[in-house]
């Protein structure tokens, strides 16, 4: 057996932070329309449920992140690699900002919008992140 590293372990919390953060929202999106219709009054539960669980999360994607950049010396790396990796940086804040107004979000279009967006932008990042594994 392959002996894991610190590294792996890093990896390995930020992929099952990551499949929390994006795959959460893809379930709950999901579930929303059919528990509206059936238990609207569920929703509130729901939300505050996949709070507890995602937010967490996505505080373990930052903190993995960095450490993942403290790890290499970026200015030895590409212009290409720099760039997605800002790229990368950019859209996870823009994913938790939209996160955090459709989470606090009274209005409809602070619902609808800030979900979406924040869905949009967490799939970016993660495709983003795998280029960069790809040539770190």
């Amino acid at each position: 057996m392959l002996s894991p590293t610190a590294e792996t372990f890093r990896l390995f919390l930020h992929v099952i932070s990551a499949a929390i953060w994006v795959g959460g929202q893809f379930v709950v999106a999901g579930i929303v329309p059919g528990m509206r219709r059936a238990h609207p009054e569920a929703l509130k539960t729901l939300a505050q449920g996949f709070a507890r669980v995602a937010w967490p999360a996505f505080g373990v994607l930052v903190i993995t992140g960095m450490w993942s950049l403290m790890d290499i010396d970026i200015t030895t790396m590409s212009s290409a690699f720099q760039t997605t990796v800002l790229l990368k940086i950019a859209f996870a804040v823009i994913a938790g900002i939209a996160a955090a107004i459709h989470a606090g979000g009274k209005s409809k279009a602070a619902l609808a919008i800030g979900g979406a967006l924040g869905a949009v932008f967490s799939v970016a990042a993660l495709f983003l992140g795998l280029l960069i594994t790809q040539y770190a």
